[in-house]
């Protein structure tokens, strides 16, 4: 049974498609990684949370109070928050003023 044509193109689209996306994938990841390897190594902490992500986690906390994992959850918060204002340069995008907004826990 022979390929078509039209067979052998998808499947050399469908290759190259999934290790182009693939590649890019490891290449931006590898980066992030190594622009946070180089944010440690300047000021020993890097931030843990997105913008989103925190404000995210600290509704769950003031929605969830007697939860078993409140506790860590708080110090997680507190933690990126402690480590927001104290450093100068963030992975995440973080404004001036979304940081001088934020209040521990």
């Amino acid at each position: 049974m022979a390929l078509t044509p039209s067979v052998i193109a998808m499947l050399v689209f469908t290759l190259a498609a999934f290790w182009g996306i693939a590649t890019w994938s490891l290449v931006r990841t590898l980066r992030q990684e190594d622009r946070k390897a180089a944010m440690l190594e300047d000021q020993d902490r890097v931030d843990t949370y997105s913008p989103k992500a925190l404000a995210d986690l600290r509704a769950w906390i003031e929605a969830n109070p007697d939860d078993p994992l409140v506790g860590q959850a708080r110090e997680s918060y507190n933690e990126c928050v402690d480590v927001l204002e104290s450093t100068d340069r963030h992975f995440y995008d973080w404004s001036e003023s979304e940081i001088r907004s934020l209040e521990r826990l």
